[in-house]
C-alpha cells in the first residue's frame, strides 16, 4: 500500500514538472518527462508488487500495460524528432557558408612560360593569385 502511494505521488509530481516544461514551450522534455512519469503509475496499474495475484483478469493492469504502451510510444517520438532536428542541422550549417555548398570552380587557365609548374594547384584554391604574384616577383 505504501508503495503504491509513493509511486502515486512520484508519478503526479513528475506529470506537473511535465505540464510546466509544456507552458515553458519544451514540449519534446515535456513528453519525455511524462513518459517517465507514467512508468510508475503503470507498474502501480499492472501490479507489479503482487503479480502474481490476478493480473491477466484485471482491467485497471491491462489499463497499466496501455500506459506503459504509450510511454513507450512517448519515448520513440521524442526520439525519431531529435533524430530529424539533427539531420536538418547539418545542412543549414552547409546553407550559412556558400563556398561549402557549391561546387568550385575551375581555375582560369594562364599564359604558358617557360617554367613548368612546381605543384598543381586545387580547383578553388583562394590563394592562387597571390601565389602567382609571388612567383612573378621571384619570390
Amino acid at each position: 500500500m505504501l508503495a503504491e502511494t509513493i509511486c502515486s505521488a512520484v508519478s503526479a509530481a513528475g506529470l506537473g514538472i511535465a505540464a510546466i516544461a509544456a507552458y515553458r514551450k519544451r514540449f519534446l522534455s515535456a513528453a519525455r518527462i511524462a513518459a517517465y512519469a507514467l512508468v510508475p503509475l503503470g507498474l502501480v496499474m499492472t501490479g507489479a508488487v503482487a503479480w502474481i495475484a490476478g493480473t491477466a483478469f484485471s482491467p485497471v493492469a491491462w489499463a497499466g500495460f496501455g500506459l506503459l504502451g504509450l510511454a513507450w510510444v512517448l519515448f520513440l517520438s521524442t526520439r525519431a524528432v531529435e533524430r530529424r532536428r539533427a539531420g536538418r542541422a547539418r545542412p543549414a550549417v552547409a546553407e550559412a557558408d556558400p563556398r561549402a555548398a557549391a561546387p568550385a570552380a575551375p581555375a582560369a587557365p594562364r599564359a604558358v612560360t617557360g617554367k613548368p609548374r612546381a605543384a598543381a594547384e586545387p580547383a578553388g584554391d583562394d590563394f592562387g593569385d597571390i601565389e602567382a604574384i609571388l612567383k612573378k616577383h621571384g619570390i
